[in-house]
């Protein structure tokens, strides 16, 4: 089980001076320290990216050619690059950032020949050129590490960087809406994530499940399509 003890301190920390970003890149720093664990750094691709993609297989590894061509994958806090690099392995052109400079120069040592475009960026203030381009988006566990009341903004930008047609794959630890919100990072519920649907995104499927790898712990995935 991760030790999540100084993520938590410095999340709350950090939210209560108004500065919801600032504790990634001081965990990050502390881990490669030896100070503190990233919790959500498992060194290797997200199993519930790899299951969706093995029912999915949206079509990204057929050849490129000028009528259909590379489609664009981001991910969002993309820590140290392993679901970018697996959707890089999937032939999407693949663009990954975190608010960590810490995380990102970590993710290019990781992999130096890697093809994904590393960015620090900060996701309530993307890159102009980013709205609107991408086939493919995911986000997996960013949302759940802020307070309710940030997340419909931070859902918000997110649905704004999917071009037309394009897909949100959306991973996180799932609740009841009576449950209680727990400690962070904080379940969501589903009427939560349909959120999205309020940016312009329409639902496509909803996925409720126990996760096989962390017994009690249950997850959401849902896809959601801007239409185009």
């Amino acid at each position: 089980m991760p030790d999540r003890s100084r993520a938590r301190e410095l999340a709350a920390q950090f939210i209560s001076s108004g500065d919801p970003n600032g504790w990634f890149d001081v965990l990050y720093r502390e881990a490669e320290e030896g100070k503190a664990e990233v919790p959500w750094a498992d060194l290797r691709p997200n199993p519930h990216l790899l299951s969706w993609w093995s029912t999915h297989r949206w079509g990204a590894e057929a050849p490129a050619s000028a009528e259909k061509p590379v489609k664009t994958a981001l991910v969002v806090g993309s820590g140290l690059g392993d679901d970018a690099e697996q959707l890089a392995s999937w032939g999407f052109k693949t663009t990954a950032f975190d608010i960590s400079q810490t995380a990102i120069s970590a993710a290019r040592r990781r992999f130096p020949a890697s093809k994904v475009e590393y960015v620090a960026a900060d996701l309530f203030n993307p890159p102009p050129s980013w709205i609107g381009r991408f086939d493919l988006v995911l986000e997996a566990y960013t949302l759940q590490v802020f307070p309710a009341e940030m997340r419909p903004k931070i859902m918000e930008k997110i649905s704004r960087l999917v071009c037309p047609g394009g897909l949100l794959l959306a991973i996180a630890r799932g609740r009841e809406t009576v449950d209680p919100e727990g400690k962070m990072p904080w379940p969501l519920t589903r009427a939560e994530l349909d959120q999205f649907t309020s940016f312009g995104l329409e639902q496509q499927r909803f996925d409720d499940f126990a996760d096989a790898e962390e017994p009690g712990v249950r997850r959401f995935r849902a896809l959601y399509q801007r239409p185009g």
